[in-house]
């Protein structure tokens, strides 16, 4: 699905990045799978009306949301602890009525954050359109739906269980191409004082920061304060609160309600005279961050031709959808990379997407440690060098590209 137009303004976008011939973020493979790969071409785009960053071409979203989708939110214990928190300050937020609230989940996976709300008896309802994980928050009693949001099924969800409280989703909305839809089905679904929170990787982090990886074929936007206030503007909803979190290496929280419903919060109004600072409603910004990328490209590939030849074995740590834009943008194959650790038993014994270097157990990286080790699961550094001081005890170096290409 190509367009040369602003998904939320209408008018013309301009190009500012080429990531080239991209594979599916997610889509590891077995090697019998190769010849049939499927890729698209990867450029992202600005609009100076809807100040919206946006993938030009995104892949049918049955292509990358299906009954074998490889990314289980649980499989990480920063995220549950993360999600319990979202979950309370739900709860502690004033927001829920209190007789009764219902809370809708949209992409809730696993049900890793709604298993929060159901451990209380709190009406709730999952939307998950990957079947696989669907049945797995089925199986952990968080009910759930396998089914894209739109307005139909907003309005089959409100003859049902009437209207929310409270409209929820971690790292989902920028996944939506026909985000307007979503939010004309949220605005049918919500209560009069019902409100959105949603949280999603921020734009000015990724400029800041030139985590170039926040894009690939899932991420359809990177939102800023600016752009979402700018959309849900267009269906009389405002943006009433921020909160910026950690996660995914910069998130922002996004609150919203029906226009008038709430008072605008003292972080909204800093955060959008703060982006206009960065330059996040300005072209030139993002034809800045171009360059930014192209030289992080040169610097990575750099450093691992110099290792190799040095005789240096270097593997890669975190099979990531971010990992998959990094090695097909910069070129990175099995010739550099010897092998990626990754946790995910669905992910273990096959290929990245595009590069085709092989996926293996934690156990591998224990047992054969590299001399390097490229964290492609930059985002979870913390809990990662608690768990690997015997790999740096015994000499073992990292090797990051965000901020910049290093040897930690």
């Amino acid at each position: 699905m190509k367009t040369t137009l602003c998904r939320i303004a209408g008018t013309p976008l301009t190009k500012v990045v080429d990531f080239g011939r991209q594979p599916l973020g997610n889509g590891f493979l077995e090697p019998h799978q190769f010849s049939g790969e499927y890729f698209f071409p990867m450029e992202v785009g600005f609009s100076e009306d809807s100040m919206m960053f946006q993938l030009i071409e995104q892949p049918d979203p049955e292509k990358m949301f299906h009954d074998h989708y490889a990314f289980y939110s649980s499989t990480s214990n920063y995220m549950a602890r993360h999600f319990k928190e979202f979950a309370d300050q739900v709860l502690r937020s004033g927001y829920l009525v209190k007789d009764d609230p219902f809370i809708v989940e949209l992409g809730c996976n696993d049900g890793i954050m709604l298993k929060n709300f159901a451990s209380q008896n709190l009406r709730h309802l999952g939307i998950e359109p990957s079947l696989n994980v669907a049945r797995e928050a089925n199986k952990h009693g968080v009910r759930t739906c396998s089914e894209f949001f739109t307005e139909q099924l907003a309005e089959s969800i409100v003859a049902e269980h009437g209207q929310a409280d409270a409209f929820l989703a971690a790292n989902v909305m920028c996944h939506i191409p026909d985000i307007s839809g979503v939010v004309r089905g949220i605005k049918k679904l919500l209560k009069p004082t019902g409100v959105v929170m949603f949280e999603d990787p921020y734009l000015g982090e990724v400029v800041a920061k030139t985590s170039y990886d926040q894009i690939y074929d899932e991420h359809v936007f990177l939102f800023s304060a600016l752009s979402i206030r700018y959309l849900f503007a267009l269906h009389e909803m405002e943006l009433i609160d921020v909160q910026p979190q950690t996660t995914h290496g910069g998130s922002m929280r996004y609150v919203l309600a029906h226009r008038g419903a709430y008072p605008v919060g003292d972080s909204v109004v800093r955060l959008v005279a703060g982006e206009q600072e960065q330059g996040l409603d300005r072209l030139a910004t993002f034809e800045s961050f171009r360059v930014s990328v192209e030289e992080s490209r040169t610097k990575l590939v750099s450093l691992l031709r110099d290792l190799k030849a040095r005789g240096k074995k270097v593997a890669g740590y975190g099979a990531t959808s971010k990992s998959t834009t990094i090695l097909n943008y910069c070129g990175i194959g099995p010739d550099l990379i010897a092998y990626i650790s990754d946790t995910t038993p669905i992910k273990q014994g096959k290929c990245t997407p595009g590069m085709h270097i092989p996926v293996v157990p934690y156990q591998t990286f224990k047992e054969d440690p590299p001399d390097y080790a490229v964290l492609f699961a930059w985002n979870h550094a913390e809990e990662i060098m608690a768990k690997e001081r015997d790999f740096m005890a015994a000499g073992g170096k990292w090797i990051v590209h965000v901020p910049e290409v290093r040897v930690l």
